[in-house]
C-alpha cells in the first residue's frame, strides 16, 4: 500500500485529475481526502464535490444506502470540510436524514432523493420539524422517486398529495422531476384530490400521469411559467412538450390538436400517441 501512495504522490496533479474522475467521487473522496495537502487542494475542485452521489447502485438499478463505515467518515470529516462546495445532492431514504443534519450547506440548491416510501415523503412535507423544510425556500432543483413495491395498499391519489405538498412547500422551484424511473408507482392522478397548489417560478416539469386528462389539467394554468414538461391558458412560454402515451385515444382532434394550439412558441415536440 506504502509503494502504491508513492507512486500515486509523484504522479503531477493534470495526470492525477485524469485519474480521480474516471473513479466515483464517494470513492475517492472517502479514501484520498486528508491525505495530504496536495490531494485535499486537487479533491476540493468542484468537479468532484459540487455534484456529489451519496448512495450506491446495484447492477440491476436499485438504491442502497452507502455502508456504516463510509457514511460515518462523510458526515464526521468530509462533508463539513466540502459543504460550501456542495450544490447538488443524491440521497436515499435510509441515510438522507443523517447526511442533511451532518452540516449546513450554504449553496446546495439541488436535491435527488431515491427511494422514498410515500409515508416517509409525506413525513418530510409535513412535519414542522422535518430536515427538508429548512431548504425549502434554497432549493431550485428536486428530483424525488417515490417506491410503493413493498406496499400492499396505496390510494390511487396518494401521490397526486405528495405532488401537492411538493409544489406548496418549494415555492422557489424551477426544476421538478417526479418519478424519474417512470413506473406506476409514480403516476399522477387527479380524479380525486385536485392540485390546490400554484408555481409561479417552475420552468420544467417532468412527470408520469395516469390518464391524458390528468395532463390537460396540470397545464390548464397551474404552472404559467412552465418551458419543458415531460408527461408519459396559452402556453406561450412552453419550449419543448414531450408526450408518449401508450392508451388508444379516440379524441384527438378534440383534445390533442386543441392543446398543441395553445403552444405558440413551441420550438420541441415529441409526441407518441396511440389514436383510436
Amino acid at each position: 500500500m506504502k509503494y502504491s501512495y508513492v507512486q500515486l504522490n509523484d504522479l503531477p496533479d493534470e495526470i492525477l485529475m485524469i485519474i480521480f474522475k474516471k473513479l466515483p467521487k464517494t470513492e475517492v473522496l472517502y479514501s484520498l481526502l486528508g491525505v495530504n495537502k496536495r490531494l485535499n487542494k486537487i479533491l476540493h475542485e468542484s468537479v468532484f464535490t459540487n455534484d456529489l452521489p451519496l448512495l450506491m447502485y446495484t447492477s440491476n438499478g436499485l438504491v442502497y444506502s452507502l455502508s456504516d463505515s463510509i457514511l460515518d467518515r462523510f458526515c464526521s470529516h468530509i462533508l463539513p470540510k466540502i459543504h460550501q462546495k456542495i450544490e447538488w445532492l443524491h440521497l436515499e431514504s435510509g441515510s438522507m436524514e443523517r447526511i442533511l443534519l451532518a452540516t449546513n450547506y450554504p449553496n446546495l440548491y439541488a436535491i435527488s432523493l431515491y427511494n422514498i416510501q410515500p409515508k416517509t415523503a409525506m413525513d418530510l412535507l409535513t412535519n414542522e420539524t422535518s430536515v427538508i423544510r429548512t431548504l425549502k425556500n434554497q432549493l431550485l432543483s428536486l428530483t424525488i422517486d417515490i417506491s410503493t413495491q413493498k406496499l400492499q395498499h396505496f390510494p390511487i391519489d396518494g401521490n397526486a398529495i405528495i405532488f401537492n405538498h411538493i409544489i406548496s412547500m418549494f415555492t422557489n422551484l424551477q426544476y421538478l422531476n417526479f418519478g424519474p424511473s417512470s413506473i406506476c408507482d409514480e403516476q399522477l392522478y387527479f380524479c380525486f384530490n385536485r392540485l390546490t397548489a400554484v408555481s409561479t417560478n417552475l420552468l420544467e416539469l417532468h412527470v408520469c400521469l395516469n390518464t391524458f386528462f390528468d395532463c390537460l389539467y396540470l397545464l390548464d394554468g397551474h404552472f404559467n411559467q412552465l418551458r419543458t414538461f415531460y408527461a408519459d391558458k396559452k402556453l406561450s412560454s412552453l419550449k419543448c412538450f414531450r408526450l408518449h402515451c401508450n392508451r388508444i385515444t379516440f379524441a384527438y382532434d378534440e383534445l390533442i390538436l386543441p392543446l398543441l394550439h395553445r403552444m405558440s412558441n413551441l420550438e420541441k415536440l415529441d409526441l407518441s400517441i396511440n389514436v383510436g
